[in-house]
Formats: C-alpha cells, structure tokens, sequence
C-alpha cells in the first residue's frame, strides 16, 4: 500500500470551485502539480482543472474571471485509498481514454485525501526531442552587465540563466541540448563542457557572424526528432513534456510557445462615425497572445531556411504559413520572463529564490 500523501502538496493544489480561472492559474504555478481538485469546504471532490484545460480556455478566449469549475473536467479519474503504487499506475494508465499523470485519492466518503503524481512512482523517461538553446546574442539592453558576460551566464539567484534552462530541460527528459554562441562564446563553453556535469550531451554551434533566431537552425545536424528551440533569455516552468504532446497531436509542422497578455487602455473608447455615437467602453480590457520565445519545429522545415544568412523564427513561421504548412499555438500558463531588460532581471532576481519561477 501507498504510505502516505503530501499533505502540504494537497493544500496547494486545492482550490475551490468558484474561483475565477485567473486564480486558478496563479494557484498551478503555485502548486507545480499541472493539476488543481475542485473542492467543496468539506473536501468533497467536485472536479478537477489540468493546465491543458487552462490552455484550451486560453484558445477560445473564456475570459479569466469566469469561475474555474466552467472549464474543468467533473468526472476525473479517481482512486479510492487505500491503493498500491500498480493500482495507481493502472489507473493513470488505463482509466481514461488517454494516459494521465495526476490521479486524485479519496477516502470512502469521497473526500480527497491525496494527489499522486505519475513522476512520484516512475522515473521520467527521455522526452524524445533535442533542444537548442539561442544563446549568441549581445544582451545590448543589459549592458553594462553584459560587457564582460554574455547574457545567458548572467547569475539568477545563485546560477547562470542558462544552467537554470539546461537543468529544466534535462527534468522534462531532454539529453541533448544544442547551444548557438557568438558574442563571448568562451565564457559559455568553458562553464558546460560537453554537459555531462550537468546531466546532458551539449553540442555547441558557433556562429562566426549573427544568424537570427532561425539561421542557425541550418548548421544543427537534425535527427528525426522535432526539436526544441528556447530563446537564451527567457526562463519559464513550461511542462516542456505538455508541449511535446501537443505538438505531435497536433501534426504541426511548428508549434510556437504563446504567452497570454492583458492591457488595459488608459482611456474611455467612444464608439462612433459621421452619424453619431454609437457606444463607450470605459477602459477596455485587450487581451493578446504574444510570441514566448520557445518552439517545437519538425526537422522538414529546416530546409526552408536559407544558409549562410540572418533568418529568423517568424520569418520561418511565416514561410511555413505562406506555404500551408500547420503551425499551432500552446499557451504557456507557468510562469515565464523574457530577461530582456534591467527591470526584467531584478524581477527574476526576486522571483527565482523564492521558487516563483
């Protein structure tokens, strides 16, 4: 029989029913399960909310103030204690019409007393796709930080930017990791090595003049695998794994990593043309889907970009696009900065200690 349950991995990954979707979204990051149970204040199971169904409300656009039992699933997969690790296994395995990786205890009652993991019982195999890891640029907006380091090896907390990447890599089940360098490259090869102090194959692809985000892509010796392009600068929980099955669901030629953002104009909007007004909107709320700086590309679309000059990804995706090839989304719901600026930085500064990102 199972032991015991984290109790304190319980407590953060409830949440009640009628709570707007927005908290919920703060809650999984929170929580680092992908997974809230819906519970009335006796702890009655009265769902369940994955971040893929966060990911799905995000496409079709369910404001985040509706409450959070509006998009989650109310017929989970449960188990009722007590059980053994084979039985829960089975259950991730087998109870649904796919396999699962969050499985619900509940006490004859129907209280919920635990939330297993499929990573508490077996080890994360490899995720099947290699990663590279654009990390050539100057960090021109940083300096004077960056004009002795380049701006992946500035430190975060007490590591470089990039060894915080590699390492979340490696978790989601990645071995191999490719690195583009250019501006200072020496500093970035003589901290990694070939990896294996860091638990992966690193390869490195040197660039003698600046390729954008894509060109570099051409001097990658590509396997059959999609593979994993990560912009230096950004650091991010995104459930890499998550991506991986989406994409291939999907069939897509490409998956770009998106990023809900919310901006409220300043203003009152009048609504109105030659013959009069027709409405206001007192300080509307915008709501966009921004480029994250992550992507998922399978090894054909290579051939699309050009050699030997500066290419980027959205000129790679808009090619793609132009010649009907399927490029989808996946929003990205866990925590995520673009490291861009000084004031981005102070914030990972603050929020990487405390476990926020």
């Amino acid at each position: 029989m199972i032991p015991g349950y984290d109790v304190e991995r319980l407590r953060r990954a409830t949440i009640p029913p009628d709570a707007s979707i927005g908290a919920a979204v703060a809650r999984l990051e929170d929580a680092g399960t992908g997974m809230l149970v819906l519970c009335d204040p006796d702890g009655s199971l009265c769902g369940v909310l994955t971040d893929g169904d966060v990911r799905r409300a995000l496409l079709k656009r369910v404001p985040f103030d509706r409450p959070c039992r509006e998009i989650a699933t109310t017929d989970p997969v449960v188990a009722v204690d007590p059980l053994t690790e084979e039985d829960a296994l089975r259950l991730m395995d087998q109870g649904a019409a796919f396999p699962i990786d969050h499985l619900p205890v509940l006490d004859p009652a129907g209280r919920v007393i635990g939330l297993l993991l499929r990573r508490d019982l077996v080890t994360v195999g490899d995720l099947g796709l290699a990663a590279v890891i654009m990390a050539g640029g100057f960090g021109t907006r940083l300096q004077p930080l960056t004009n002795d380091t380049p701006k992946p090896m500035l430190p975060v907390g007490d590591r470089p930017l990039l060894e915080l990447t590699i390492e979340r890599l490696r978790s989601a089940g990645i071995r191999r990791v490719n690195i583009t360098t250019h501006y200072l490259a020496d500093r970035i090869t003589e901290h990694f090595g070939n990896g294996d102090a860091f638990g992966v194959d690193v390869r490195y692809v040197a660039e003698d003049r600046p390729l954008g985000t894509a060109g570099a892509l051409r001097l990658i010796d590509a396997g059959p695998e999609p593979l994993l392009v990560i912009n230096g600068d950004v650091l991010t929980r995104v459930d890499f794994r998550d991506m991986a099955a989406f994409h291939r669901a999907a069939g897509a030629m490409a998956t770009i990593g998106v990023r809900p953002v919310e901006f409220v104009f300043p203003y009152g909007v009048v609504e109105a043309d030659e013959h009069g007004v027709h409405g206001l909107q007192e300080k509307p709320r915008l709501s966009y889907l921004v480029n994250a700086g992550v992507y998922l590309v399978e090894p054909a679309a290579f051939a699309h970009i050009p050699e030997g000059r500066r290419y980027d990804m959205t000129d790679l995706i808009d090619r793609l696009l132009a010649e009907r090839h399927r490029v989808v989304s996946f929003p990205i719901v866990e925590s995520w900065i673009d490291i861009g600026r000084h004031g981005d930085y102070a914030l990972a500064q603050d929020m990487v200690p405390h476990g926020q990102l």
